[in-house]
């Protein structure tokens, strides 16, 4: 696998070999020891995977835990998304930049969004399906939602129109005192 830094060190691209041919192709999408040695250089516990499937325009995010903080593995196995990152953590020196990836099943890219980050996407393909690993369990008591077009944050989405949100989503809170 080879590994990109992002403008925020600890958010990480992760490229993996793909073997190919008219028949089709594989690659490993998962390795403990490789993660470890070359994205996390620390032990990490996957304990929870999801699959998610939504409709072009459809905006999901910007979602975190204020406690049971998860560290995400997120990729695309069908279609392609505009995937964020939002770095929350205070003392940070990244705090509040955010990093914006395309995923999706034809690049085949993985992004590692690590503990202490608020993480969003958005469908830029007909549809499109993620899995993604979690490093800890979701708790609905403790997840929040920040806005997804705060302009203090100014992410740059490809939008094209309005996007589909879900209701909390709508609701989310502004960016201004948020952090873990």
């Amino acid at each position: 696998m080879k590994v990109t830094n992002t403008s925020i060190p600890d958010v990480k691209i992760i490229e993996p070999r793909v073997f190919g041919d008219e028949r089709g192709f594989f690659m490993e999408t998962w390795n403990q020891e490789r993660f470890e040695d070359l994205v996390t250089g620390k032990q990490t516990r996957f304990v929870q995977d999801n699959h998610s499937k939504s409709t072009k325009g459809v905006l999901r995010g910007l979602h975190y835990q204020t406690e049971n903080t998860q560290g995400k593995l997120v990729r695309v196995i069908s279609g392609e998304v505009f995937d964020v990152a939002v770095d929350i953590r205070k003392c940070s020196p990244t705090f509040g930049e955010w990093v914006g990836v395309y995923l999706s099943e034809t690049n085949k890219l993985q992004l590692w969004v690590p503990e202490g980050f608020a993480h969003g996407f958005y469908v830029t393909s007909m549809h499109a399906e993620l899995v993604y690993k979690c490093t800890n369990y979701y708790n609905p008591k403790f997840e929040q939602t920040i806005l997804w077009n705060d302009p203090l944050l100014g992410i740059n989405w490809p939008i094209h129109g309005e996007p589909q949100l879900s209701e909390k989503d709508k609701l989310g809170s502004k960016f201004n005192g948020i952090y873990l």
